[in-house]
């Protein structure tokens, strides 16, 4: 059953004639359902009793992640199995196998490949052997003279062009990609990080996702570490929607070589986690008097908003002042790391705790 253009009358059709086998013939039947991910969640519902009581006993093909495409229910009452793209070596094995098989195959040909040309062949189908056949039929078909045909680099090249790389930009691979390169990023492997942003570019990504991507890692990952990756990360972003591809890709290595060898700090996520949770839990917020709105001519003398609020630079830059109001007083949010520039904001912060803590001028 093709998934695309099956219904729920398709379905209850297979199943009761399924249902009729088994009870009449003791046979059961095996419903393949090629690319399955196409069944909308009411068909899969209707699928998931014939199944659960045994009337079929289905198999699914998709190319998307299950997880997410296949309901939970029906999920759970299968076996997943990952098929994984071919190795080189099965590529070249197959395709010998085809240019041995005359029945089958292009046995009846005298091809050989010359040089390199089949380690080529094999690395640019990518692990797919539909396409390595397909190109080697192509390549008998065009080039072949009187039943013989010499494979080399050239004949290669005016039927491969540009190398393929299955890439897509909506489906799993598209997201598994973007966290490799996040992680390698994360984790300080530059090398890594430019790896799965090549794999990006070539597979035809958005270079914008990309640059968006790099944006957030900046300021999640690195943070006060090195405030200067945001704006690194930010002007990669403008070269993209500036100079365009294929020059962007300069800027967007440029970014993503600074971030993964930037130290790295996730205090500002803590920081905003742990103030958001704060906010969530408290009945009532209401700002302190003396840190409201003033620009009313009025607003500090009828409605006391101001008063007593103390200007820092009138105190050399810094003086003991509550900023937070009083359902939150003492809470702690921000904790530097001990990573690139957080040392020096933490003894700042200490400076400033110091001076907290020293007794009133009198």
């Amino acid at each position: 059953m093709q998934a695309v253009t099956a219904g729920v009358a398709d379905i209850r059709k297979t199943a009761a004639d399924a249902a009729d086998r088994l009870k009449y013939y003791q046979q059961k039947t095996i419903l393949f359902i090629d690319e399955i991910h196409r069944l909308n969640k009411g068909q899969q519902d209707v699928l998931l009793p014939f199944v659960e009581e045994g009337t079929l006993l289905l198999i699914g093909a998709t190319t998307e992640n299950p997880l997410y495409e296949i309901n939970n229910a029906l999920l759970s009452r299968v076996k997943l199995y990952i098929l994984e793209a071919l190795e080189a070596e099965d590529i070249k094995a197959i395709i010998k196998q085809a240019l041995s098989d005359s029945e089958r195959g292009l046995g009846n040909y005298n091809v050989n490949f010359a040089g390199n040309s089949l380690e080529i062949l094999a690395a640019a189908c990518k692990g797919d052997a539909r396409m390595a056949l397909n190109i080697l039929e192509t390549l008998v078909n065009s080039f072949q003279e009187n039943g013989s045909l010499t494979i080399n680099n050239d004949l290669l090249q005016k039927v491969i062009g540009q190398p393929l790389l299955k890439y897509d930009r909506n489906g799993d691979y598209h997201y598994d990609t973007i966290s490799a390169f996040i992680k390698s990023i994360r984790g300080s492997d530059p090398d890594a990080a430019v790896f799965w942003l090549a794999v990006m570019l070539e597979g035809g990504e958005d270079p914008r996702f990309i640059a968006r991507r790099l944006i957030i890692h900046a300021a999640e990952d690195i943070g006060m570490a090195d405030p200067r990756a945001l704006l690194i990360a930010s002007a990669a972003a403008h070269a993209v929607d500036y100079v365009g591809l294929p020059e962007a890709r300069i800027p967007l290595t440029e970014a993503t070589i600074y971030l993964a060898t930037a130290p790295k700090s996730n205090s500002s996520v803590v920081a905003i986690d742990n103030a958001i949770a704060a906010v969530k839990q408290m009945s009532k917020i209401k700002v302190p008097p003396h840190l409201a709105d003033t620009s009313h001519s009025q607003a500090k003398t009828k409605l006391g908003k101001g008063q007593g609020y103390k200007y820092p630079h009138s105190y050399g830059g810094y003086v003991k002042q509550t900023y937070l109001p009083p359902e939150a007083a003492g809470l702690k949010l921000y904790h530097p790391s001990e990573n690139g520039l957080e040392p020096r904001i933490r003894q700042f912060m200490q400076k400033i705790s110091d001076l907290l803590n020293q007794p009133p001028h009198k």
